[in-house]
């Protein structure tokens, strides 16, 4: 039945008989959504937060091409890489949307012959993925990084990556927050230890990454079933990935006689425990926990990868706070510039890019409980009149504001009453109004009335600018 039912369909779509018919569904593409004013002015608060903690910490600001050359994302994300969006060809070269701003970041280093900078760059990434828009997963969605390419000393730049994520969390009031850590070098060792073919690394990573999402007995089915380890590897990495804690974890892993045997895998505890060390002296160390549960899907990292989580108190009786889900991430990918570079040359890079999305969506929702009245623009005095024909003298006095940068509005009508233009004010939150009437053009004056106390001052108007400017400097 169902091909009959096919044929027939195939025949109507080419008889086109339903032309006519045809009904446009006005609505964004899956997996997008339009922002409102409102929305607009949360978001636009949550980026100068993130703007000016980039900026505190030294960094330039960069941007590339939202598509790429197909073969440049190719090969970079493991088992994701079946969620970059491909475009048309269009004229001879093959394309694709950015999936991160990581990877062009890369290409524009090897590109540039760039071996040293500290930057940052906000921009939309496409994923083709199955969207939760509810959980604030998006097919188009903004990214928000910040990266230190160059050769240092370790874990200095690291820490300060940690740091970054914990300044902007705490500056955004999110609630309660954990920055977890991991190396891939211990996952590497540690899956050494346990006997997992060097071919299975990769696949057997992106299951230890599923942990935060799914129970460890599912995992280890899959690690059995889909993936082929053998029983006794996946019961020996249950040993380890269920372990999480501090300083003091570091220091026992590196007492274990098989972990410290391994080389990957003592070299990552090394850094590790230099990272603490930082992290204690940035006075941070007690929202950081080592977790050898994290494993960062991407096939990209190298050494330290991190996540920061929310944590939500369930109920006074919960002793484990739960996750809310991740809101930053990132980790240091010391290969992939070289990936890009003909002669192979290496710029060690770590970064972290900041879930903004998932931030906007727990800030909107606050909001809306909150009811608290979100301003959508940034006008500080509306100009106004008191009685009819005074059209002129608005818009000469507007000019005069616009001129000297005061940002003002007024209503584009000849005689509007002083009640709709008061009630205008009132709707949008402009602070002041500017009043012109026959006496005040006379004395040379402007009534300067204040929206919320509704007192009203005689301002000379050369004195104007001055007078709005000291009544609207935020304190």
């Amino acid at each position: 039945i169902a091909k009959e039912v096919a044929k027939l369909l195939e025949m109507k779509a080419q008889l086109g008989g339903d032309e006519g018919k045809h009904k446009f569904v006005l609505k964004t593409p899956k997996g997008t959504r339009d922002y409102s004013p409102k929305q607009m002015a949360i978001r636009e608060r949550v980026f100068n937060a993130i703007i000016t903690c980039f900026k505190r910490h030294g960094a330039e600001v960069i941007d590339t091409p939202v598509f790429e050359l197909k073969e440049t994302l190719t090969g970079k994300y493991g088992e994701d890489s079946k969620l970059i969006y491909d475009l048309k060809d269009q004229g001879g070269e093959l394309l694709s949307l950015r999936y991160d701003l990581t990877v062009p970041f890369a290409r524009y280093l090897a590109m540039n012959k760039i071996t040293n900078i500290k930057r940052y760059h906000i921009a939309k990434v496409y994923r083709r993925d199955n969207p939760a828009m509810t959980r604030g997963r998006y097919r188009e969605f903004y990214q928000c990084d910040f990266d230190i390419a160059g050769q240092f000393d370790p874990m200095i730049p690291d820490a300060e990556c940690l740091k970054i994520v914990h300044e902007i969390l705490s500056d955004l009031q999110l609630g309660d927050f954990l920055i977890k850590v991991n190396d891939r070098r211990i996952l590497d060792g540690m899956f050494a230890v346990c006997g997992v073919p060097d071919s299975k690394f990769r696949t057997i990573c992106s299951s230890v990454d599923k942990l935060d999402k799914m129970p460890w007995e599912e995992v280890r089915s899959e690690m059995v079933g889909e993936k082929g380890l053998s029983p006794e590897a996946a019961d020996r990495i249950g040993e380890y990935v269920q372990l999480h804690g501090g300083l003091d974890l570091v220091e026992r892993l590196l007492q274990d006689p098989k972990l410290s045997q391994n080389k990957l895998a003592k070299e990552g505890l090394g850094d590790m425990k230099l990272l603490f060390e930082y992290l204690t002296l940035f006075g941070i160390a007690g929202k950081i926990s080592f977790d050898l549960s994290l494993a960062r899907g991407l096939d990209y990292y190298t050494g330290v990868i991190f996540e920061a989580v929310l944590l939500q108190q369930e109920n006074d009786h919960v002793e484990e706070p739960v996750s809310v889900g991740s809101v930053a991430g990132g980790g240091r990918y010391d290969g992939l510039v070289g990936m890009f570079d003909p002669k192979g040359r290496k710029v060690p890079c770590v970064g972290v890019s900041i879930g903004i999305e998932r931030i906007f969506s727990i800030l909107e929702q606050r909001v809306e409980a909150s009811e608290e009245k979100i301003r959508t623009t940034d006008t500080q005095v509306l100009v106004a009149s008191a009685q009819k024909k005074l059209l002129e003298e608005r818009l000469k006095l507007i000019s005069e504001l616009w001129d000297a940068g005061i940002k003002a509005e007024m209503l584009y009508k000849k005689n509007p009453k002083l009640l709709n233009q008061l009630q205008y004010c009132e709707d949008t939150g402009i602070p002041l109004v500017a009043i012109v009437g026959e006496q005040e053009l006379k004395d040379g004056v402007v009534k300067l009335r204040v929206v919320a106390t509704r007192e009203e001052v005689n301002v000379r108007r050369e004195s104007l600018v001055e007078e709005i400017r000291m009544r609207t400097s935020q304190p």
